[in-house]
């Protein structure tokens, strides 16, 4: 909506006197004013960290409260729970079932500092005007809503979003390159005989589905209409093919948290698997080869914001925008950028980042010295490269995103037969 894009650059150049002057004295008004104030922030344990909320107090003098679950817990509070929580962490595919709900208020962008420097994928869906846009609960497609109080979605970017972003990822599988000796190219190796018994998915049906199908499309076996809304035959076809695999002996496992996806792969019980960058890490800071591959058929990508409870108001509100506007300015980006994610505003994290650092994460290029997470463990040695290299290589291979279909009961009912098969 260019119209509104125009105007919102004139306000801020217009008012850039008034922006820089308040937030010259905004330090002072901060240091009174909310030194009092908590807010209440729920999410999974990809982003809700107490570093953050210890560097909030640090430089912004109030509390912020971390409590961090798994996916589904997330979706069940959110939705459900609107008392218990000022600012929800959430997946952009949990706020399809979220929103709907009225649980979450619409924000202005006006009052985004950075709003204009905000990764394209969030606002238009594409990284790059060339880009297709891919399959599944794409976060564009949820992330604006035509108005304050609206409870669908909008097709085109508005004033007013449903989550500010701030991290996402491009995932694909992990696996022990030392256990297989051989290379890995496709996602239909999941399935694989020759991984009987050694092959692993998680256990988060929104997710799962989607690795599911692109095994199933990498195997020949289903082409999608579109991966992340699944017609009911999709479904069965998916699952038959899943379930036949699962009776013949394919799986180890199934895992619903980080430490049973790490466990699984470090003690070698698993040899290709479902798997997020940071358990990838968390194998190779144990010495342990583990390798983030980059398959043929793109990545399966997900993406988390902040949304705000329709119940915050007043300076708690602002002390809310406050902590957003804080978030993109680079620091809480670095440190997430040290663990393989990606940050909303990539620009800002530079600044938190060593050359080298930056180099190897964001760049794709090869690291020039060691390359330790924010605590300080090697991640990458010396002459590494990052697995899929730069940020433009692996966003522009997203394939699908994590998805909420339409028929989502039947998919979940499917997915819980499946897992008790």
């Amino acid at each position: 909506m260019p119209k509104i894009r125009y105007s919102r650059r004139a306000v801020l150049k217009t008012g850039g006197a008034a922006v820089a002057a308040s937030t010259l004295s905004a330090p002072m008004v901060w240091g009174q004013a909310t030194k009092d104030i908590t807010l209440r922030q729920f999410g999974t344990g990809v982003s809700n960290l107490n570093e953050v909320a210890q560097k909030v107090k640090e430089d912004l003098g109030f509390t912020l409260e971390m409590t961090a679950l798994d996916s589904d817990s997330v979706t069940q509070r959110a939705a459900t729970q609107p008392d218990s929580f000022d600012i929800a962490d959430i997946e952009y595919w949990i706020c399809k079932k979220v929103w709907p709900t009225g649980n979450l208020q619409a924000m202005d962008v006006s009052k985004i500092k950075r709003y204009d420097q905000i990764v394209g994928i969030f606002k238009s869906g594409k990284l790059t005007p060339e880009s297709e846009i891919a399959q599944g609960t794409a976060p564009h497609s949820v992330g604006f809503v035509p108005e304050p109080g609206a409870t669908s979605f909008a097709d085109e970017e508005t004033n007013w979003m449903t989550l500010i972003p701030t991290i996402y990822n491009a995932d694909t599988l992990g696996i022990r390159p030392d256990l297989i000796g051989r290379p890995i190219n496709n996602w239909s190796e999941l399935l694989n005989p020759e991984f009987r018994g050694k092959a692993s998915i998680l256990d988060i049906s929104s997710i799962g589905i989607m690795d599911m199908a692109m095994v199933c499309e990498s195997m020949g076996e289903i082409q999608y209409a579109d991966k992340g809304n699944m017609t009911r035959e999709e479904i069965d076809k998916t699952f038959a093919i899943f379930t036949e695999a699962k009776q013949n002996g394919q799986f180890r496992a199934f895992w619903k948290t980080f430490d049973e996806s790490v466990n699984l792969m470090a003690s070698g019980e698993v040899v290709i698997q479902s798997m997020w960058s940071p358990a990838i890490t968390a194998v190779k800071t144990r010495g342990i080869p583990c390798v983030y591959q980059p398959l043929e058929e793109g990545y399966r990508s997900w993406g988390g914001g902040i949304g705000l409870s329709n119940s915050l108001s007043g300076l708690e509100l602002d002390a809310a925008y406050e902590y957003i506007n804080w978030y993109l300015e680079g620091w809480v980006g670095g440190f997430l950028m040290r663990q393989g994610y990606y940050s909303a505003v990539p620009e800002t994290s530079k600044d938190h980042m060593s050359e080298n650092e930056w180099g190897y994460w964001f760049e794709g290029k090869e690291a020039v010295e060691d390359i330790t997470n924010p605590f300080g463990d090697v991640m990458a040695a010396a002459g590494e490269t990052r697995d899929g290299g730069s940020f433009n290589d692996r966003m522009g291979a997203v394939a699908c995103w994590n998805a909420v279909m339409d028929e989502n009961q039947y998919m979940v009912r499917k997915w819980n037969e499946f897992i008790a098969a």
